[in-house]
C-alpha cells in the first residue's frame, strides 16, 4: 500500500509518496512509472493540493440502496453518471465558495473516488483491479436547486460543476480492498453521513467494468462512486471532512463567494 500525494514545496510542485510525516519526493508521470528522485521532506514543510489532476470526472447517481429505498427511486441497471469539469476540483484545505450570486442551498456529499490508472476497455469485473490506481476522498458538492431549474432537463453538470465543487484528497492510497471501506462526512464535529461502500448498487469493480464497456477509460480518470443517505446543507464558516478510514480525510472550509 502507498499513499501518493501531489505538493507544492519551494514555489515548485511535485508527486511523492507519504509514509507517517515523511514525504519521499518522485519525478515523472503519476501513471507511467515515476522514480525516486532521493529528496525527501517533512510533512509538515509542504502545500497538500489535490493528488491528481484528473483526465476526466465520472459521477454516479444512485448508486445505494438505503438512499433508493428511503427516496422511492427504482434501482438502476446500468450506473447512471455524468461528467463535472475539471475546473471544479481543489484540494485538501481549500475554501468550498458558494457560487457568486448564489443564495439558494449548497450540499456537500461524502463519496469513495476511483482513480483509474492505466487505458482500460472492455474489461470483465473480475479483470477491474488491475486498470484502478487506487482511491480517494471526494466531496461532490450540489447547488441543488440549479439541478430543477429547467423543468424540461435536469442539469446535474451545472449544479455540480462550479469553482471548487469536487474537492478531492488528501491523497491516493493504492492496493486496499475497497468493499470493506465505510465513508462518513462531518460537519464540524458531527458526524453527517456513515455508510459502508458494501451497500453500492455497482461495486468499483462493476463501476470499472461496466463503464469500460460504455467507452475507453484513461489514466487519470476519476470515477466518483455516488453518496448515500445523510448529504446536507453546509453553512458558511463551517468546515466538512470527509472521512473513509484506510485511505484518509478531506477537509475544507465553505465559505460564501467573496464580494
Amino acid at each position: 500500500m502507498a499513499q501518493w500525494i501531489r505538493f507544492d514545496y519551494q514555489e515548485k510542485t511535485a508527486i511523492g509518496t507519504l509514509t507517517g510525516d515523511a514525504v519521499s519526493e518522485y519525478k515523472g508521470r503519476l501513471f507511467d512509472n515515476p522514480q525516486p528522485t532521493g529528496r525527501s521532506m517533512p510533512l509538515a514543510d509542504v502545500q497538500l493540493k489535490a493528488p491528481l489532476v484528473p483526465h476526466s470526472i465520472f459521477a454516479l447517481w444512485n448508486n445505494f440502496h438505503e438512499r433508493a429505498q428511503k427516496e422511492g427511486q427504482t434501482l438502476p441497471n446500468v450506473p447512471l453518471y455524468f461528467m463535472k469539469p475539471l475546473t471544479s476540483v481543489i484540494g485538501p484545505g481549500q475554501t468550498i465558495y458558494r457560487p457568486r450570486g448564489h443564495h439558494g442551498r449548497v450540499i456537500f456529499e461524502a463519496e469513495l473516488g476511483i482513480v483509474v490508472g492505466s487505458i482500460c476497455r472492455e474489461v470483465s469485473e473480475e479483470e477491474a483491479g488491475k486498470y484502478i490506481f487506487g482511491y480517494t476522498c471526494v466531496n461532490d458538492v450540489t447547488a441543488i436547486e440549479f439541478l430543477f431549474e429547467d423543468k424540461a432537463f435536469q442539469q446535474w453538470t451545472r449544479c455540480k460543476g462550479f469553482d471548487t465543487f469536487t474537492p478531492l484528497g488528501p491523497w491516493i492510497t493504492t492496493e486496499i480492498d475497497p468493499d470493506g471501506l465505510q465513508i462518513m462526512a462531518l460537519q464540524g464535529d458531527e458526524v453527517r453521513q456513515d455508510y459502508p461502500v458494501s451497500d453500492m448498487i455497482f461495486s468499483p469493480m462493476k463501476i470499472v467494468s461496466l463503464m469500460s464497456h460504455y467507452h475507453t477509460l484513461s489514466p487519470g480518470d476519476l470515477i466518483c462512486c455516488g453518496t448515500s443517505v445523510g448529504a446536507r446543507t453546509m453553512k458558511p464558516g463551517t468546515r466538512i471532512d470527509i472521512v473513509i478510514p484506510g485511505i484518509g480525510t478531506l477537509s475544507n472550509p465553505f465559505e460564501d463567494f467573496p464580494e
